[in-house]
């Protein structure tokens, strides 16, 4: 849900307008297949693998799975 979120501050930071944004961000995750999504849209050396590539070396991923496990672990031990 952060991740949706995020990008809808980030479509509505970029000029789309709340309901616009809302709709660009949860159809882009509704029924995705990950690696070949990303294929789809990126280039070697293009913007999209950039901006990817920063939200990795920024702990994008990192910080999503241990927010699932700390998530877990609070449900597991009360």
């Amino acid at each position: 849900m952060r991740y949706i979120r995020a990008s809808l501050q980030g479509g509505i930071e970029i000029g789309f307008d709340s309901k616009t944004g809302s709709l660009i961000a949860t159809q882009t995750v509704k029924g995705t297949h990950p690696e070949q999504e990303i294929d789809k849209v990126t280039m070697p050396k293009g913007c999209t693998i950039v901006g990817l590539n920063e939200m990795e070396h920024q702990g994008f991923s990192s910080s999503l799975i241990k927010e699932i496990a700390t998530s877990y672990n609070k449900i597991v031990k009360g």
